[in-house]
């Protein structure tokens, strides 16, 4: 018997099976070990069918990527054992369903325990993870807390399945608890959408859109706890409109997409930068182009944020590296939207907005101040003021003494239209002024983050979700990681700051044309060589490390 305090433990089976739900127990059940936690759901796009895992990894120190080999599989059906034979090792346990698999390890009847319980199929991953809890030496106590804490409907039925598979089992593998208090499981959506509350958020507007789509359900089912109005319209574009009229007005206002749904919203965004209204926009990235892979990760559409919408303005983008720092980073961008009245936007990925992570939220400060500029009711009242900053008061539809005219058109001071060229020359240099505001108002943040070896002459250069494995890489290979969470406006000077007397950059992304290398270069910020993974599927730590290994000087 191995007593371990690192775990990786994969659950699989077909879609329909509850696979999702499954890991996340798992998940709180190392997570009430003093494990930190990180979870990744792989699916393909289909209702029912096809094969579902997730892989739950659990360490004494934080994690954000998954390891290849496995320590414990817990198969549902044989296709789960079949397709993941070569991450097993010497050490790994399999439990498996007895009616459906066959394999090496102990094997569990989930149809005679749910027909002796009279319980539906679906409970069939409580059988199966109750066998796993006996196998890897958990208390039952922590079972039933996790059980009567986690599970919303038929918590006791749940829980006389998962008895009875822990009662057949014997301990082959044990999980031993860390030295660490449990803490909150939080996937990326729902961390962004708590990070927009905190930020001043009163209303969200969605279509569904795999992987954003998480984020709408999460605010709708919360919406009353968190105080704030959740709407669900007919496509996109009618997403886009709705939330710049609650921006309009005067209530904050996020949207959330994919790549294939802000295609539509693009016409919006560029209203929002001429009338200068303020709009959160959470663009969830998958692989592409068109509908490409719908339930796979990506990091392709860097460029088109950067660039989208006819005309010039300034924007905000951020992309956070975790859910902790999606959080922190969700708030600060519905801040800085309306302190600048600009689009701001949230850059997560299927990874990053589908992965569970232990996430510190007592241990989280957003300097949010809720501040806007606005009018200090002393008519006239000019909707679009030339002020130094670029910045125009704000007042909304039926304050006393004000007609608030916002237009999309070229328009003067007070919001009427206009083709006068010095007036239009005017206007864009007012706009674009903000720019220059946001560089500076951006400074007290963290825009870019260093792990590993701070001081190590070979430098890896990542964004987003590749920040976890990236940064574990470091520390293996000796490395200096570096994480420009800001990306727009681009942060040279602490971007190079981070990167000073390095003699290599190694770019990871995952796309196909290295898109934060493009921006770089546009900024003096040169990369030796260009580490790249463009098929839907997340970088592991030793897949990662292999190619580090192949650039390295």
């Amino acid at each position: 018997m191995t007593e371990i305090q690192e775990v990786s433990v994969l659950i699989g089976g077909r879609a329909g099976d509850g696979i999702n739900s499954a890991g996340a127990l798992v998940a709180q059940l190392l997570n009430h070990l003093g494990y930190r936690i990180y979870l990744d759901f792989d699916y393909p796009s289909l209702i029912r069918g096809g094969h579902n895992f997730a892989i739950i990894r659990g360490s004494e120190h934080e994690v954000g990527t998954c390891r290849e080999k496995l320590d414990f599989i817990l198969a549902l059906n044989q296709e789960t054992v079949d397709r993941h034979r070569d991450q097993v090792h010497a050490g790994t346990a399999i439990i498996f369903n007895a009616d459906l698999a066959r394999s090496d390890g102990q094997g569990i009847s989930i149809k005679n325990i749910l027909t002796s319980e009279k319980a539906p199929e679906i409970m069939g991953n409580s059988a199966i993870i109750g066998g796993f809890a006996k196998a890897a030496g958990i208390e039952w106590v922590i079972v039933e807390t996790v059980f009567r804490r986690h599970i919303p409907k038929g918590m006791d039925l749940n829980l006389s399945v998962a008895r009875r598979a822990y009662d057949q089992l014997t301990v082959v593998r044990r999980i031993e608890p860390c030295n660490n208090p449990p803490l909150p499981l939080l996937n990326g959506n729902e961390a962004i959408g708590l990070g927009l509350v905190r930020g001043g958020l009163e209303a969200y507007v969605s279509y569904p859109m795999t992987p954003s789509s998480g984020l709408l359900h999460f605010l709708a089912g919360e919406n009353e706890k968190l105080g704030i109005m959740v709407v669900h319209p007919e496509n996109e574009i009618a997403v886009i409109l709705m939330a710049l009229g609650f921006a309009y007005g005067g209530k904050r206002a996020a949207v959330g997409t994919s790549g294939g749904g802000f295609c539509l919203m693009t016409e919006g965004l560029s209203l929002a930068g001429m009338a200068e209204i303020p709009l959160v926009l959470v663009v969830s990235q998958r692989t592409g182009p068109s509908t490409g892979l719908p339930t796979y990760t990506g990091q392709s559409e860097l460029q088109f944020v950067l660039h989208a919408g006819q005309g010039e303005y300034p924007r905000l983008v951020v992309a956070p590296g975790d859910a902790q720092e999606a959080l922190f980073w969700s708030a600060i961008a519905m801040d800085i939207a309306w302190k600048f009245q600009v689009p701001a936007f949230i850059l997560p990925d299927k990874t990053l907005s589908e992965g569970t992570y232990s996430v510190d939220t007592g241990g989280i400060t957003v300097p949010v101040t809720k501040a806007a500029p606005f009018w200090d009711k002393k008519p006239p009242y000019r909707r679009y003021a030339d002020t130094p900053s670029g910045v125009s008061p704000l007042a909304f539809p039926g304050a006393k003494d004000a007609v608030v005219k916002v237009n999309s058109y070229a328009h003067d001071a007070s919001g009427y239209t206009t083709e006068e060229a010095g007036m239009v020359t005017l206007m864009t240099d007012k706009r674009l002024r903000k720019d220059e505001e946001l560089i500076t108002g951006m400074n007290g943040y963290p825009q870019v983050n260093v792990h590993g070896s701070a001081e190590a002459p070979v430098a890896i250069l990542c964004w987003g979700s590749t920040k976890g494995v990236c940064s574990e890489a470091g520390v293996k290979l000796g490395l200096r990681v570096v994480q420009p969470v800001v990306i727009a406006p681009f942060p040279v000077t602490p971007l190079k700051e981070a990167l000073a007397e390095t003699k290599t950059i190694i770019c990871v992304e995952e796309n196909a044309t290295a898109q934060l290398a493009a921006l770089a270069r546009q900024h003096g910020i040169i990369p030796d060589a260009k580490v790249l993974r463009y098929d839907g599927r997340p970088f592991t730590y030793e897949s990662l490390c292999a190619r580090l290994k192949e650039v390295i000087p």
